[in-house]
């Protein structure tokens, strides 16, 4: 099929009776009906679905699975367990399976959220009323300072916690993530990344207290009430984890959708405009009982360094047939940019104005 021709994956019918079996096995009732596609492919399958007429969602790893996709299931489960009964906005967590013979993978089931993406759609509210745009940035800077703040410890997501130093170890972890890229198509060497990963490793701040982080928590990955100015739910927790969580202060800041971000992300809000500035956005997060910081422009810079990596993983998949080229060659393009505007805040000469 021609990549512009490409549709969103969803659940074969198999699969779909597969769900179906286990539903009822676990309880949750008799008949799964109503499956489409949210959005997904070349990260993860998201499907509305209904089960008895209760409207859930169902997120799986791609058609083509990671060595690392179970697992990475595993982890967002673990995050939605953990936030359950906290104030932070998030998808319910249903039910879990983990038995690969029902589809092959880990997948689970989630509470449909009452909300929608502003990079892909928009709220007539929001259209028309320029202070809403402005007041919902803050609620979502809020928001990421009270995950900072969820207590982790003894909770499913505590499990996860690696020993010794979170922010030690980012730079060797992502590096060994682009290094796992290569193929007989794709050389790692082409991001650019070594000036950056030597002035990341030279200037590591000192060890904060550990908190729970959600790791890419971009307008992408939210989920806006549209009704009033207020964020509905953080989504896609597979990077979550409990690390340091300036380092989710440094990745909103770059993401936000003024002229200087560095990826796509809330297009549909951006484009209408009048959107809270970055200094806004860090003191409604500093006001909510965020974490302040001395070293900004490292947590910055680490953001761009990782996001960079990461997205660059769909370039690789791109080149061997398994991710669309509109992916890949956008992802690539804001991977180098990211490697690139990183560097220049390493050097003092950042683009962002906070």
């Amino acid at each position: 099929m021609p990549d512009d021709a490409q549709q969103l994956p969803t659940l074969s019918s198999d699969h779909q009776a597969a769900v179906q079996d286990w539903v009822r096995r676990q309880g949750l009732g008799d008949t799964v009906s109503d499956v489409e596609p949210l959005t997904g492919g070349t990260q993860n399958i998201v499907v509305r679905l209904k089960v008895d007429g209760r409207p859930m969602v169902l997120r799986r790893p791609p058609a083509h699975p990671r060595p690392t996709s179970d697992k990475t299931m595993l982890r967002e489960i673990a995050a939605l367990r953990t936030l359950a009964g906290t104030s932070v906005p998030h998808p319910g967590f249903i039910a879990g399976c983990e038995d690969l013979s029902v589809l092959g993978v880990v997948f689970y089931l989630m509470e449909e959220i009452d909300g929608f993406n502003p990079g892909d759609d928009m709220s007539e509210a929001y259209e028309q009323d320029p202070a809403m745009r402005h007041q919902v940035g803050l609620s979502y800077a809020a928001s990421l300072a009270q995950l900072g703040q969820v207590e982790w410890e003894g909770s499913p997501l505590a499990e996860l916690k690696r020993p010794g130093s979170f922010t030690e170890r980012q730079v060797p972890q992502f590096l060994r993530l682009l290094e796992s890229y290569r193929h007989d198509r794709y050389d790692p060497a082409t991001l650019g990344v070594t000036e950056l990963s030597e002035w990341l490793t030279a200037n590591l701040p000192p060890d904060n207290r550990p908190g729970v982080m959600h790791g890419d928590p971009h307008l992408s990955n939210v989920l806006l009430r549209r009704d009033r100015p207020e964020l509905a739910a953080f989504v896609d927790w597979e990077m979550s984890t409990v690390g340091d969580p300036l380092l989710d202060l440094g990745w909103m800041l770059i993401c936000w959708p003024l002229e200087t971000s560095v990826i796509t992300a809330g297009a549909r809000l951006a484009a209408l405009g009048g959107l809270a500035s970055r200094r806004e956005l860090l003191d409604a997060y500093l006001a909510a009982g965020g974490r302040r910081t001395e070293h900004l422009d490292w947590y910055l810079a680490m953001a761009c360094f990782k996001l960079g990596i990461v997205i660059e993983g769909t370039w690789s998949r791109f080149l061997v047939g398994q991710a669309s080229r509109e992916a890949g060659e956008a992802l690539h393009a804001n991977a180098q940019n990211l490697i690139d505007v990183g560097t220049r805040v390493a050097k003092g000469d950042s683009p962002f104005e906070i």
